[in-house]
């Protein structure tokens, strides 16, 4: 199991992490599709070639193959709109009315359930560090009944993946 993979390659410093990736994984918030997609669109955040292909081969067991498209499309799409949101807001009122102008038409169809997709999106916004689109996404499915709860286990998985790949990444350079 990937997941396994992971822990096991956890050096004794990153041994929260261990613990932290093993309780999220039976997690009883989240339904397996949305933390399966959670884990996949974390992992493709943290841009970590190791973690990204080790969750990525166990999400195959849990996820359709439009879902693991939607987890790698919340990842595109949203690094793209975290860096150009973060940009508005740091620019200020001047740029409050630019015309957007880029394409992001996969948010309107991504193959999985909205609800499912914003919780991505908000794993995503969380490790890319887009308050304004970590905002905006938690509002759009907190009015639609998403719980505060599957909301913050999805951060909880974001927060562990970057966790978890920042480890490898040490590792890897040591």
């Amino acid at each position: 199991m990937s997941i396994e993979n992971l822990k096991s390659a956890l050096p004794e410093y990153a041994k929260d992490q261990k613990l932290n990736l093993g309780a999220l994984t039976r997690t009883t918030e989240l339904n397996e599709e949305q933390l399966w997609g959670a884990l996949l669109a974390s992992a493709a955040a943290t841009r970590n070639d190791t973690v990204i292909s080790e969750i990525a081969e166990e999400a195959q067991e849990h996820l359709s193959e439009e879902a693991i498209n939607a987890a790698y499309g919340a990842a595109t799409v949203m690094a793209m709109n975290n860096v150009a949101y973060r940009a508005k807001g740091w620019l200020g009122d001047d740029y409050a009315q630019v015309k957007f102008g880029l394409r992001m038409n996969f948010i309107s169809k991504p193959g999985v359930e909205d609800a499912t997709f914003e919780l991505w999106n908000i794993a995503v916004s969380a490790i890319n560090g887009c308050e304004h689109c970590l905002g905006a996404h938690t509002q759009k499915i907190s009015d639609a009944g998403v719980t505060k709860e599957q909301i913050w286990e999805a951060i909880k998985v974001a927060s562990v993946i970057q966790a978890v790949a920042q480890a490898v990444q040490i590792e890897a350079a040591r």
